[in-house]
C-alpha cells in the first residue's frame, strides 16, 4: 500500500484532532467537514478500501463498527441519528487510498447523498 496522509496521521507525523485511539484504529475530525460533526474512523492496519478487506480482517472490521458506535455516542449523535459513509475506489468518491469510515451528523441529512 502506498504512503497516505492517514499513514502519517497514525504515526503522529501530521497532527489531527483525535477523538478516539486504541491499538486497532484511530478516529479524528475531518479537516474538510461536510456536516457539523464529521469524524473519520480508520484502521491502523493498512487496507486500501472495502475491496481489500480479507477474511482475516473480520474481527478488525467488527471492531471498527463498534468504534463508530462508541464515537457517535461520545459526540452526542446517537439520539438524533447520524450517517456512516464508506467510499470505495475512484468512482465511489474515495480520495485517500486507506479504508476509512465517515461519521456525519449534527443536522438532518438529505437523500440521495450524491
Amino acid at each position: 500500500m502506498a504512503e497516505t496522509i492517514f499513514s502519517k496521521i497514525i504515526r503522529k507525523e501530521i497532527p489531527a484532532n483525535v477523538v478516539h485511539e486504541d491499538e486497532h484504529c484511530l478516529a479524528f475530525h475531518d479537516v474538510s467537514p461536510q456536516a457539523p460533526t464529521h469524524v473519520l474512523v480508520i484502521p491502523k492496519k493498512p487496507i486500501v478500501n472495502v475491496e481489500d478487506i480479507a477474511p482475516e480482517d473480520a474481527e478488525l472490521v467488527g471492531h471498527l463498527w463498534l468504534t463508530i458506535q462508541k464515537v457517535a455516542r461520545q459526540l452526542g449523535l446517537a439520539e438524533d441519528g447520524y450517517r456512516v459513509v464508506v467510499n470505495c475506489g475512484k468512482n465511489g468518491g474515495q480520495s485517500v487510498d486507506h479504508l476509512h469510515y465517515h461519521i456525519l451528523g449534527g443536522r438532518a441529512l438529505s437523500w440521495p447523498p450524491g
